[in-house]
């Protein structure tokens, strides 16, 4: 049972990353974008590609991080790729998005959102192929906390975990001591009277985009590493995402943060009691218990 729930720690860490940039998205811009899980995979083969670069290039790089199977050439790969996922995110709003936005359908978002999301996994696809890829082949072992019980934990888990503490601790300090965390906040709650006061919109909406990007490029890496990565990895992670998003309330970056821990756990905790199969049904299933009981979720407030 402990193993579970530090296992599901673990993975609420992932989950939160991407939660955030997609409630942030979704109060915003008032739709449900269905494509954000993909984001998880560009950064995670945008980083795939500029890993083989780096080692390739420069083989000293190639040196392995302490106990960790993250390299040197892998930290870059992973920082290049949040900035080419966060402008990937702003190319697609402005090409797609943006344009479905101006004529006011709010529902054709979502209908756009789903396109581009098999389009982006298509793609990817067919560039990559179809099959599992790792970034490291090398074996790194489980550390044991405890035998009785047998408690494991990979380095490269705890790192993950430790990276996201310090990025909601980061983002924490951005948006609530910083001016664009305040002009941030004012246009996600009204857009129109923040533009008045000076805000500049269009700037604010491509700032979302970049940062909810990039946060999704870490988790997309970050899940890689742990896990293995493939063209249907968005695929796989779009319900846990907007489970946390549901859970924690829609348009708090706190409640996304809580809501990807909650759904990790109860994900893990589930499998005590479900065979694994059924696994993938559990957030839906959360997904509804929330919409039933606090339709607003746990930190999230009623919208007009």
């Amino acid at each position: 049972m402990i193993q579970h729930l530090l296992d599901g720690i673990l993975v609420g860490s992932i989950l939160s990353l991407g939660a955030v940039g997609l409630t942030m998205v979704m109060h915003m811009l008032r739709f449900a974008n269905f494509s954000h899980a993909e984001l998880l995979s560009i950064g995670a083969y945008s980083a795939l590609v500029f890993d083989g670069l780096f080692k390739a290039l420069m083989p000293i790089m190639t040196v392995k991080i302490g106990p960790l199977s993250m390299t040197g050439a892998l930290v870059l790969a992973m920082i290049l790729s949040m900035g080419i996922t966060g402008l990937s995110a702003v190319a697609i709003d402005r090409l797609v998005f943006r344009r479905v936005r101006e004529k006011g359908e709010e529902l054709s978002m979502v209908f756009a959102s789903f396109g581009m999301a098999l389009i982006i996994r298509n793609l990817i696809g067919l560039v990559f192929g179809l099959h599992q890829m790792l970034y490291t082949r090398d074996i790194v072992f489980a550390t044991i906390l405890s035998r009785d019980p047998l408690i494991l934990v990979k380095p490269d888990q705890v790192a993950t975990l430790v990276i996201t503490l310090v990025i909601i601790l980061i983002l924490h300090l951005v948006l609530s001591r910083t001016t664009f965390g305040y002009s941030l906040r004012a246009v996600a709650e009204n857009p129109s009277l923040a533009q008045v006061n000076g805000v500049n919109l269009r700037r604010m909406i491509a700032s979302v985009w970049v940062l909810g990007g990039a946060l999704a490029a870490l988790a997309g890496v970050f899940y890689g590493l742990t896990n293995h990565i493939s063209p249907v990895m968005g695929r796989d992670l779009v319900l846990p995402i907007f489970a946390a998003t549901i859970v924690g309330g829609i348009g708090s970056i706190y409640g996304a943060m809580l809501g990807g821990f909650l759904v990790g756990i109860a994900a893990n905790m589930a499998l005590l009691i479900l065979p694994s199969g059924y696994a993938p049904s559990v957030p839906f299933l959360i997904i509804l218990a929330v919409l039933l009981i606090r339709p607003h979720g746990i930190l999230g407030t009623a919208r007009a």
